[in-house]
């Protein structure tokens, strides 16, 4: 495990384009039942909330009750994704039957998506699970980057509870049609699992 930073993307990035397979065996809300891949295009009508995360990862394990209550929260509000981008050439416990046992341990219903080429974490540049990426529809349909960085301050043995005050604070403020955000601090957490030899150049 190498503890890790996010890169913190440009505020304004427009949203990767991505067409991911979801992860088979997770129960997804009514708007997703049946579909077997999700494209970027299907999430311009509210935010969305990427989230950078994998099933065996501690950091990831310290959050998982918190992104449940987000999602509880916001759910009719904000769209929720979340994408597992680490290499199963080096870690197989994050492979797609890993990921569904941990979305239906925690009721999770959102889309969970699996970034085999690694190509969507490439273009957000994370670096780190968990990372979260925020973004919001502009008045030309564009998905534009609001926040990035860290769920909150909680962090695996350091006591501070897990709220998710930041992200909160983030959706907040995005959903009032505010421009100017909160201070935002990178996350951190374990490093990304890239493929052997195709390590970005951020990596490191």
């Amino acid at each position: 495990m190498v503890r890790t930073s996010s890169t913190m993307l440009p505020l304004g990035t427009q949203l990767p384009y991505f067409d991911l397979s979801g992860v088979p065996g997770t129960r997804l809300d009514d708007d997703f039942q049946g579909l077997k891949s999700f494209s970027s295009k299907m999430f311009f009508e509210k935010p969305l909330l990427l989230m950078i995360i994998c099933a065996h990862c501690p950091f990831v394990k310290h959050i998982e009750s918190g992104i449940t209550n987000l999602h509880i929260d916001y759910q009719k509000k904000v769209q929720f994704v979340a994408v597992s981008s680490n290499s199963l050439i080096t870690h197989p416990q994050d492979g797609p039957k890993f990921l569904s046992a941990q979305a239906n341990s925690h009721g999770w219903t959102f889309p969970y998506l699996f970034d085999e080429s690694q190509s969507l974490a490439i273009s957000l540049k994370a670096a780190c699970t968990p990372d979260f990426f925020l973004f919001a529809p502009s008045s030309k349909g564009q998905q534009l980057l609001k926040y990035r960085g860290q769920m909150d301050g909680s962090r695996p043995g350091n006591k501070e509870p897990v709220t998710a005050r930041d992200l909160r604070s983030a959706i907040d403020i995005v959903l009032s049609g505010q421009t100017t955000l909160i201070d935002q601090k990178p996350s951190i957490g374990c490093n990304i699992k890239w493929h052997p030899g195709k390590e970005p150049p951020w990596y490191g």
